[in-house]
């Protein structure tokens, strides 16, 4: 396991809304399942490329075991009237030697506060201190605001052979 497993970091949002972002835990699944049930099913279905609303066990299991070396997992936790919120997450899959996917999933009444971004830059460091060389992503062409977030930080388009989706490259060395 990396530091990555004891990540903190405190950040505020554009909206001066504070949030903390901060390694996934495993007594955090009924945070992270209430966290879906906030999600619209078009949020949700941007994230998975299917119409999703439950999660099998195997499914569960898989997102929240994380073994911070090959699978790192954040959540921007804020409050939401008195009590501590998962707003939105962030992951990157290792699928080959120094290459991972990255995945993102704010919740809707989240959306457009930067947590997108947020989750983003930190994810970004975690895996160049991981000494990891590229992230790569897979946008849907109709998820604007998502494939915004990632131009922003530099992922670039290359050729993929799914027309609904563009396949994106960050080269961090």
């Amino acid at each position: 396991m990396t530091k990555a497993i004891n990540y903190t970091a405190r950040e505020f949002l554009r909206d001066g809304s504070p949030v903390e972002i901060r390694a996934l835990w495993q007594e955090d699944e009924a945070a992270m399942l209430a966290a879906i049930e906030r999600t619209s099913a078009q949020s949700l279905q941007r994230r998975f490329f299917v119409t999703k609303r439950h999660f099998s066990e195997k499914e569960r299991t898989f997102f929240m075991n994380v073994d911070f070396r090959n699978h790192v997992a954040i959540v921007a936790v804020t409050e939401d009237a008195g009590r501590k919120v998962i707003a939105g997450g962030g992951r990157y899959i290792v699928f080959e030697h120094g290459r991972a996917e990255m995945a993102f999933v704010v919740v809707d009444a989240w959306q457009g506060r930067g947590v997108g971004s947020v989750l983003m830059r930190h994810l970004i460091k975690l895996a160049r201190d991981a000494g990891l060389q590229e992230l790569t992503a897979d946008v849907l062409l109709g998820n604007a605001a998502m494939r915004k977030v990632f131009e922003k930080f530099g992922f670039t388009s290359t050729a993929h052979q799914d027309p609904q989706t563009l396949h994106l490259v960050l080269k961090l060395s």
